[in-house]
């Protein structure tokens, strides 16, 4: 069995966990679900919740790898001492698996736009681009083909180690993720009437505040982290015993927010300026912004073509970021549970990944394949946000909270009493109470009971 690897310096565990965390959540699913629910009300909710529940969740699933130094199933099998705590390693794993392969599909659909719109192709007329991205979405061998490329290109970046890899790529892919993304800001907020679009993502309505906003937003705070994925859990295996843990999930939250919060400052301006709502769902990146673009520049096309290109490339390096996290969670475990080389235990996720991806993208294109009446891509979706990561999520929390010995959880939170002391209790309270209540809603409200 290779030798574990670690994270070589405490940029690289910011950046890294952050980029497992950022993602198209943040710049596709903010923006649209922010549109949906009153804009700069939505985003002071987003916040709370980030606080309320994000910032204790991910301690928590640090304090079960820091401590355990393994791969999430054996790390919660060392504290719980064989007992079926075991389990939520387990679920996480086949969470992570499950969404690597169908994010796949959404991740080659970035890459496919950004190669079209290199060619200069992606700007046009409204119906041009809408018929091209059906055209394209439903071909049975295109999709397909950049969903299991995009998952090679993952492949390569986690085959290298936690260091040469996945540190690494972070260390490139997130720099060049914020500039491009304030350089698109910049453009897009200098439009005539982009204003509009700033107001209302930055000034709150509080009528717009209610129990459906709120909820909407503790799930996209829950998602946005990767909470329930066995990521965190995983990732922190690879902390050094000085990292400070509540500082650095500070720090990759607010990194998180400050590119969601960006994104919506991409977007609501550029769509303000030409009329468009940005509320429009998984059409929003692939048929509604190339027009964007093309409405919002046309008149420097060459600008419209910059943009565009930037945009979709942002896409891909925000995808890539996300799919490296989840491939290190299953080599991780294939890794030291069957003493296989990273090679070999790469290649089991990235072909189980491949295979997913293979079935999700004929589902909502070629041969239409439906499970309980939603193609498998959805259902794949639904069963994931609606029912694994709130159970991962949960249980997580409520492991560190109820179960593991409170000297365990103290001399994690506080490395040996050196540091946060002051903040145990507080957090201690929140992993117990507010984060299972606060799942707990989200979970009924996932599943239509609230």
């Amino acid at each position: 069995m290779s030798k574990r690897g670690n994270f070589g310096s405490k940029l690289g565990i910011v950046l890294a966990t952050a980029g497992s965390a950022v993602g198209l959540g943040n710049i596709w699913r903010f923006p649209y679900m922010t549109g949906q629910n009153g804009g700069a009300a939505f985003l002071l909710m987003y916040v709370a919740c980030i606080l309320l529940l994000g910032v204790p969740g991910m301690v928590s699933e640090f304090i079960v790898g820091r401590h355990a130094q393994a791969n999430a199933a054996r790390a919660y099998d060392k504290l719980s001492d064989g007992r079926p705590w075991r389990f939520v390693g387990y679920l996480g794993i086949l969470t992570s698996t499950i969404i690597f392969g169908f994010y796949a599909v959404v991740a080659g659909w970035c890459l496919e736009y950004l190669m079209v719109s290199v060619q200069g192709h992606v700007l046009g007329d409204a119906q041009y681009i809408q018929e091209s991205f059906a055209d394209f979405s439903s071909d049975p061998l295109m999709p397909v083909l950049s969903g299991l490329l995009f998952i090679f290109f993952t492949h390569l970046v986690v085959v290298r180690g936690v260091r040469k890899g996945i540190e690494r790529a972070s260390k490139w892919l997130m720099p060049i993720l914020l500039i491009l993304l304030v350089i698109l800001v910049i453009a897009s907020c200098s439009l005539s009437g982009a204003m509009e679009g700033v107001k209302f993502l930055l000034r709150p309505d509080f009528s717009k505040i209610s129990s459906r906003v709120m909820l909407e937003a503790l799930g996209q705070a829950f998602f946005s982290l990767s909470l329930g994925t066995a990521c965190l859990c995983t990732y922190a295996s690879y902390f050094s015993r000085d990292t400070n843990l509540l500082h650095s999930a500070g720090q990759i939250a607010l990194l998180d927010t400050l590119i969601a919060i960006l994104s919506g400052l991409l977007i609501f301006p550029a769509a303000a300026a030409v009329g468009i709502g940005a509320d429009s769902g998984p059409s929003l990146i692939f048929i509604t912004l190339p027009n964007v673009f093309q409405q919002a520049f046309g008149s420097i096309p060459a600008l419209a073509y910059v943009v565009s290109v930037m945009f979709y490339a942002l896409l891909v390096f925000a995808a890539l970021t996300s799919t490296i996290s989840m491939h290190e969670i299953g080599t991780a475990f294939f890794t030291e549970e069957f003493h296989l080389s990273r090679g070999k235990a790469a290649w089991i996720v990235s072909i189980a990944a491949g295979v997913i991806c293979f079935f999700c993208s004929w589902s909502v294109g070629a041969f239409q394949i439906e499970v309980f009446g939603h193609s498998l891509m959805d259902f794949c979706d639904q069963l994931t946000a609606n029912v694994m990561l709130p159970l991962g999520g949960m249980l997580a929390c409520l492991f560190v909270g109820w179960y593991i010995p409170k000297q365990v959880a103290f001399d994690e939170f506080t490395n040996d009493g050196k540091h946060n002391r002051q903040f145990y209790r507080l957090y201690l309270f929140a992993v117990r109470y507010v984060c299972p209540i606060c799942i707990l809603l989200i979970f009924l409200h996932q599943l239509g009971i609230l």
